[in-house]
């Protein structure tokens, strides 16, 4: 397999990726025939993964501008994936100019490609760290450069935390997270689930097989299970949804059955 000249000579380009497959699902061109391979097969059983994909997106879009319109000027993106139209950055700085924004994630095309988008951006950086080790990339240096933690931060948690299992205490990283925040943050997040899926569980769960096989386990959690990565925070309205209930800009009877497969929240730190 060639090796493309955006990949970097560190990767593994035989082994598939979590964000290179999202990066497919979403139409994007940073990514390999092993991780096409990969989402074509989970596509086999779960057709409309690409739809899940862009409710996440579109949700995210919805919450940065919900949070910008608050008043945050400071955004940290954990779990930020490749690069791809409507990033956060774009968002926030077009609602709310000369806001704050650090992607954190541990792939390193996903860096790289986030440190070619954003060069020339001063008020915006990425950081190369794992979720689950929270105070890396708190005390990291382009969070202490960007990000106050003396003022209300928006902390997004999109597409990421159902990479995490239970064993790595995803629970305990995000009330880290949480502690570390001032009062009047906001927690955007988005979580898969089996609930609401239009299809037998039975199937479903053959996509996350795939997942498993490529030694990325998804871990579908339960509607309670989800709204527990909340604790000590009061939830925006409409509360913890289905992602096209969240604040939607168009008829949610409008968007494709996929799209209500996980849920959508915005939390407000007390």
């Amino acid at each position: 397999m060639e090796r493309p000249a955006w990949a970097p000579r560190s990767i593994d380009i035989s082994v598939p990726s979590v964000s290179r497959i999202y990066d497919y699902y979403l139409g994007g061109s940073h990514n390999f025939e092993v991780d096409r391979e990969a989402a074509r097969k989970a596509m086999t059983y779960l057709p409309g993964l690409p739809k899940i994909m862009q409710a996440n997106r579109a949700f995210m879009r919805r919450a940065v501008h919900f949070a910008a319109g608050a008043g945050i000027d400071q955004f940290l993106d954990i779990g930020s994936g490749i690069p791809t139209f409507g990033n956060v950055h774009e968002v926030a700085q077009t609602a709310h100019p000369g806001a704050h924004v650090v992607y954190v994630d541990h792939d390193p095309v996903a860096v790289a490609h986030s440190q070619a988008v954003l060069a020339g951006n001063e008020d915006a950086d990425v950081v190369a760290a794992d979720l689950r080790k929270p105070q890396e990339i708190l005390s990291s240096p382009q969070v202490s450069s960007l990000i106050d933690l003396n003022r209300p931060v928006a902390l997004l948690l999109v597409a990421i935390l159902h990479f995490v299992e239970d064993a790595d205490d995803p629970y305990g990283t995000v009330a880290q997270l949480r502690e570390a925040l001032a009062p009047g943050s906001l927690l955007i997040l988005t979580h898969a689930s089996y609930e609401g899926i239009p299809l037998a569980p039975e199937r479903a769960e053959s996509a996350v097989d795939v997942y498993k096989d490529i030694r990325n386990p998804l871990v579908m959690r339960s509607r309670d299970e989800i709204a527990r990565f909340f604790e000590g925070y009061d939830m925006v309205e409409p509360g913890l949804v289905p992602m096209p209930h969240w604040r939607p800009e168009s008829a949610p009877e409008d968007e494709d059955p996929y799209a209500f497969s996980g849920f959508a929240g915005v939390g407000i730190a007390a």
